[in-house]
This record gives C-alpha cells, structure tokens and sequence, in this order.
C-alpha cells in the first residue's frame, strides 16, 4: 500500500496531440509512463495533479481514461490548464461511473483521504498574471476552491497538490501560499513546469511548507512514492 503522485500525462490516445512531437524527454512518453505505472498495486492510490489528457470533452478523453482506469489503484484527479474536458463535478462522475471507470475520482471542492492523512488541492492560477477582470474572477474562485478543498479535511493533516507551481524562482503567489500555510500544509506538489522551467523550481520549505516539482517528464515519467 502506497502514495504516489505525477502530474501532465498529457495522454492522447483519443486525440492527436502527443506530446512525442516535442521530442527530447517526451519522445515515446506513453511507453514510458507505462513503465512507470507498472508499480502500482490495487491496494496504491496515485494523484495525476493536472493536464490528464488533451481530449477537448469528456468522450474525446474516453481512451485516455480508461487506460488510465486499467492500471490497479485509486486514481485522484485534478484539473490542469490543458484539461479541455473538465466539466462539473456531477457530469464527470455520472460519467465515470457510465463508463465503469470505477479507479477515476475527482478533486474538486473536496479532498480524499489515504489513511488519516487528507489529499487536497485545485488547479491553481498564476496571479500576476492579471488580478483584475476575467483572469482576476478565476484566480480568486481557485482561491475559494483551495480553501474549501482545506477546510473539508478538518483536523487531518494534510496533503496540497496544485497544478500550477503557486512558488519557483521569481516568481511567488503569496495568496496562495497564505493558505496553505494557514491549514499547516505539510508539502505542496505541483507541475506545469517542463524542459528548460525544471530549473526554476523550488524544491524546498518555506513557511513550514514544503514544495515539490512532480511533472512528468521532471520524474521521468515514474510516478513518486510520498508514503507507504
């Protein structure tokens, strides 16, 4: 029984965006991701933290899904900038449970649970981007979204998985990191940083939280055990 956690699959197998036209690291991905899965057992959980699949609706994504529904495990989802597909939270799981796709669960204004520890998160927002108008709506929603992903895990310590990196070089997203430093967040996983960005992670604590970089290609494609 284990903890795992990746992020950007970037799955493509309804689609025809795969990421091998991108070359380096990226080349033969999925044989690589299926290598890397190859640890999971039905007693693990792993989190995909965001950019699952490039399907642009749920039944674009269906192949996507239910290779992923085929590996043993819990499989915890959260949205990414690239996920097209992403929908309410009702339609997904209707339609997960439609396609028997009973390894899928969403995080989404709700956390899960491995043991007593809570699994929680969003896709998160890059503030300075703009903080007024329409991108200014989203970030502060993704606000409420990471708060209440938070408080429904009470008193258990807890787990963050972001999409965004809301802390790297240059950058640092002080909402955010309020947040989670309130609720005593005991590590932080995020992606969305590829390639050359690897080298502005931060893989460090600040504020009592740690931060880590888990997007795919940065673990080479293996998922990464948090805990047993």
């Amino acid at each position: 029984m284990a903890l795992y956690v990746i992020g950007d699959t970037h799955l493509s197998l309804g689609s025809s965006k795969p990421m091998d036209v991108f070359g380096g690291a990226w080349e033969g991905y999925v044989d690589k991701l299926t290598e890397g899965l190859s640890v999971l057992t039905d007693e693990d959980t792993l989190v995909i933290a965001g950019d699952v699949s490039w399907g642009m609706s749920l039944e674009e994504s269906e192949k996507d899904f239910a290779w992923l529904n085929s590996w043993p495990g819990k499989k915890i989802i959260l949205k990414g900038n690239h996920d097209y597909w992403w929908n309410t939270a009702a339609k997904m799981n209707r339609f997960f449970q439609e396609k028997g796709f009973n390894t899928l669960h969403i995080l989404h204004n709700n956390c899960h649970y491995y043991g007593d520890v809570a699994l929680c998160g969003t896709r998160g927002w890059f503030y300075e981007e703009e903080k007024e108008g329409q991108s200014g709506k989203v970030f502060n929603r993704e606000l409420q979204r990471l708060e209440t992903s938070l408080k429904a895990a009470g008193d258990a310590e807890k787990l963050c998985f972001l999409h965004y990196p809301p802390y790297y070089t240059g950058y640092i997203c002080q909402p955010i990191l309020d947040i989670l430093e309130k609720y005593q967040v005991k590590t932080c996983y995020y992606g969305h940083l590829h390639g050359g960005s690897h080298r502005l992670a931060v893989q460090g604590t600040r504020g009592g939280v740690a931060y880590r970089l888990i997007a795919a290609d940065f673990l080479k494609f293996r998922p990464e055990k948090i805990m047993e």
